[in-house]
């Protein structure tokens, strides 16, 4: 038996349609309307380890690793791992630094590296 511990080079959240039918908390889910130098609170399940020295990707995930393109640069503010129930989550903020138009084909990062 290990230590399961996740290393994400990105945050991967849900579309906020997760939340308001009701199958999501808030903080597992994209905010609406993301605003540059807005911080906002993040959840997910397991024990995940993020880089807090640099931006980041935000993506959206549909689950079983099926991932957007990013959405956003952030910055990991704080992440703290807990336990409820059986289950381990963390938990934290991030900053929105940019929002990128996924219309656009720019390419704004290479794997976790910001161009």
């Amino acid at each position: 038996m290990g230590i399961q511990v996740e290393f994400n080079p990105d945050l991967a959240l849900r579309n906020i349609e997760h939340y308001l039918n009701g199958r999501r908390r808030k903080e597992e889910c994209i905010p609406l309307d993301l605003k540059v130098g807005e911080t906002y609170e993040f959840l997910k399940e397991g024990q995940r380890n993020y880089w807090f020295e640099g931006e980041l990707p935000l993506l959206e995930t549909e689950g079983n690793q099926k991932l957007s393109r990013p959405i956003a640069s952030i910055i990991i503010k704080e992440a703290t791992h807990f336990v409820k129930g059986n289950q381990i989550y963390t938990k934290g903020k991030y900053l929105v630094k940019s929002v990128f138009n996924l219309k656009d084909k720019k390419i704004n990062f290479e794997s976790y590296k910001r161009l």
